[in-house]
């Protein structure tokens, strides 16, 4: 693999991978940032968006650090422009990232209060919760959001999120993105979520897809 220069502003000045990698990623909103790319590549606006709450003069920081560790990059958008994202040793994180959804779980039955939710997030994180589901023959169910329409496709191989608006499964869910994310994290039932959102197609679709994750 090739070697990596880091240049953090901070360092942890520990020669431990633990360490190192905090000071690659460690930084406040770096780890975040590396969610939203997970998914896909990013303009600097819509990072800006998705983000909420992050100065823009931060994020350019954060940016400029997560490239020169090697990280993130910057790439010619398939119109016009630069989009950001993540390097093949940046795609690396996912599985870093999905065990600290999967550890954050405690944190999460409380619901989401006053704090903010976009439903790009849930890309990221159903396939984290639903580590270990199977299915054959293949499954697969679109869950509608308010500008954004992804498909949640179980096979053999497990999960995967892809957020594809002009392919659409024949069982669609429409929901709150809190209610997906804790019917897949096994904190509400598929009752509580139909109480408030609708199934288009084959309901059974949802209890096969979600209901394995409840405990």
């Amino acid at each position: 693999m090739e070697e990596v220069k880091l240049m953090p502003t901070r360092s942890y000045g520990q020669f431990c991978g633990l360490a190192r990698t905090l000071d690659a990623v460690g930084d406040r909103w770096s780890l975040l940032i590396v969610r939203e790319l997970l998914p896909g590549p990013m303009r600097y606006s819509e990072l800006v968006a998705s983000l909420g709450g992050i100065a823009t003069n931060l994020l350019a920081d954060r940016l400029r650090s997560l490239e020169s560790s090697g990280v993130i990059e910057r790439r010619v958008g398939h119109t016009s422009g630069v989009v950001y994202a993540l390097t093949p040793w940046g795609s690396q994180l996912r599985e870093a990232v999905e065990a600290l959804i999967r550890w954050s779980t405690p944190l999460m039955i409380s619901g989401p209060g006053d704090d903010a939710m976009q439903p790009r997030w849930l890309a990221v994180a159903l396939p984290a919760l639903l580590r270990g589901r199977t299915a054959t023959p293949p499954v697969e169910l679109g869950i509608e959001f308010p500008g954004l329409f992804m498909t949640l496709r179980i096979d053999k191989d497990g999960p995967h999120v892809t957020v594809q608006p002009d392919r659409r499964p024949d069982t669609i869910l429409t929901a709150e993105p809190a209610a997906v994310l804790g019917l897949a994290a096994g904190a509400i039932t598929i009752d509580q979520v139909l109480s408030q959102a609708s199934v288009h197609g084959d309901p059974r679709v949802l209890t096969t897809v979600l209901a394995g994750a409840q405990t």
